[in-house]
């Protein structure tokens, strides 16, 4: 029997990631950091419970069948959720306490990387290779 490959069509993808780069800008022009809440809240939600508020939603728009959207790795994409719910929440609690030059960065950090993963290029994707790799050199030695 054939192991399951778990994925997550791209537009479900792309659209958590507008929602993380909209949030930090909106929160950078309004100095409101509740704006991160949104992607944040939905984030955890993914990773401990497996479901995506945001990505739920806009699940119900898309026009063709899931399955036949380009899919995305469903393990990749759980740590790029915990790197991203990590720097939301450590520039959340920045900005909360006064800290902005952190939360500027840590929003900056998580920003960015979305940004650059809607163009094409996965930061996370090349972090969790990276980091494989390392243990795997660590396991042969």
């Amino acid at each position: 029997m054939a192991d399951k490959i778990l994925s997550i069509p791209r537009p479900l993808v792309r659209t958590n990631q507008s929602i993380i780069v909209l949030s930090v800008v909106l929160t950078w022009m309004s100095g409101q950091e509740w704006f991160l809440f949104i992607p944040f809240i939905a984030g955890l939600m993914g990773i401990i419970f497996g479901y995506n508020p945001i990505m739920e939603i806009r699940k119900q728009f898309l026009r063709k069948d899931p399955k036949s959207y380009i899919p995305e790795d469903w393990e990749q994409q759980q740590f790029n959720q915990k790197l991203a719910v990590s720097c939301l929440g450590i520039g959340i609690l920045s900005f909360i306490l006064g800290w902005n030059t952190v939360g500027y960065i840590f929003t900056a950090l998580v920003a960015v990387a979305a940004f650059v993963a809607i163009l094409g290029f996965c930061i996370g994707c090349f972090i969790h290779f990276q980091w494989k790799q390392y243990k795997y050199r660590r396991s042969v030695r």
